[in-house]
């Protein structure tokens, strides 16, 4: 079989690709997105996480609960300041991040052993602050455990005896796994960096050309019609496969940077992780131009290709969503399924537990499949003369 004419098309195609500016600067910003959003929002956490250990209780109504306040003023990274005339309406103009009041009849009660009334005024919409009100509330909880076990004891009641159940949690999975629970964006990261990267070549050469009045001279040419699809197919091809592989590659080198031990968790990166989120990815770097292609070819313009492929570009969110609603796991019957087969195959991996050969190769096989019919379909849309002429 003489596939000159298809490998003339794909030199052409990647030629004119990297000649183009925007081609490039599609390629570049999608592979640089992902990582920059990673390690800024890894940042934010820690800062976050950090800025919890070390808090300012404004207290109204200190001297109404002096032991309370002495206890919380020797705990580590807690500092005690005198709470506002109107706490409702400091947290409500954002002048206190939240407030502790102490109401008047808190010694009464607290002398009688009953639950003596404390009261946190935050504002639950401030993001910011709940780490903080959380470990004021979980400081409180622990100082009225403490109480209720002095009184127990000074009763001659054991502790023990207010504890009807001793809880002991068994955790199975490895902090690697549970670290790539919160890893599993990345994925969605490198999927999309394969549409955006494959983007602008696969709308130059089907409704640019058309536009430019290029294409009808190009068919002309005595070269089969799919070599001509299959050449501008796997020119795209190559731009996503890129992308995806440069998203993927930043973003781990990215994450060496992040301090897994400050939220307590602990992420390795090896070989076989790469080579198995590779694996799992670039195969969608085969569908990705192919669905851009046939989108593309029923466009006009260039610009309305544009508008459409927009569109595309937001298939490799499907996955979160799916999940979200349906928690699914890599399995068999989901491996087949294009996009979501990669994304659960790819958090699995992410977790230290890549699944087996078998799963790589159903999700790799089926996406292909697809990407194969939709070039046929794309060669097809080619010999309409609606489609070559319709400008």
């Amino acid at each position: 079989m003489n596939l000159h004419g298809g490998r003339a098309v794909f030199a052409k195609e990647l030629m004119d690709g990297l000649r183009d500016r925007r081609a490039i600067f599609s390629v570049v910003v999608s592979a640089v997105l992902g990582p920059a959003l990673v390690l800024f929002m890894f940042n934010r956490m820690a800062v976050r996480q950090r800025a919890a250990q070390e808090i300012k209780v404004p207290v109204v109504g200190a001297e109404r609960a002096q032991a309370l306040v002495d206890w919380l003023r020797q705990q580590p990274g807690v500092e005690i300041t005198a709470g506002p005339k109107d706490p409702r309406a400091a947290v409500q103009n954002r002048e206190e991040e939240y407030v502790l009041v102490i109401p008047g009849d808190f010694a009464e009660k607290f002398s009688k052993a009953m639950p003596a009334p404390v009261k946190i005024i935050s504002d639950s919409s401030r993001q910011t602050a709940r780490p903080k009100v959380q470990r004021l509330r979980q400081l409180l909880a622990r100082y009225s455990e403490e109480i209720g076990s002095l009184r127990l004891i000074s009763r001659g009641l054991s502790p023990l005896a207010a504890r009807t159940l001793r809880i002991d949690e068994v955790e199975i999975s490895s902090a690697q796994q549970r670290a790539a629970t919160i890893l599993s964006f990345i994925p969605m990261f490198i999927l999309m960096g394969a549409f955006v990267g494959g983007m602008q070549v696969a709308t130059d050469s089907t409704a640019g050309e058309r536009e430019r009045g290029s294409l009808e001279p190009l068919l002309l040419n005595p070269v089969p019609r799919w070599q001509i699809v299959g050449g501008k197919w796997l020119a795209s091809v190559m731009f996503a496969g890129v992308s995806a592989s440069l998203t993927l590659l930043l973003c781990l080198f990215g994450l060496q940077y992040v301090d897994f031990q400050e939220f307590g968790l602990r992420f390795r990166m090896g070989p076989e992780i790469v080579g198995g989120l590779l694996a799992c990815i670039l195969p969608v770097a085969l569908l990705a131009p192919a669905v851009q292609v046939v989108v593309a070819t029923f466009a006009r313009s260039f610009k309305e290709a544009q508008s459409y492929l927009t569109l595309v570009v937001l298939l490799p969110l499907l996955p979160g969503f799916a999940i979200t609603f349906y928690p699914m796991t890599s399995s068999v019957w989901t491996s087949p399924i294009p996009i979501i087969g990669q994304y659960l195959i790819a958090n699995d991996t992410l977790g230290g537990k890549p699944p087996g050969l078998l799963l790589h190769l159903i999700a790799g096989f089926s996406t292909l499949a697809l990407a194969l019919l939709l070039v046929m379909v794309a060669t097809r849309l080619f010999e309409r003369e609606r489609i070559i002429f319709g400008r």
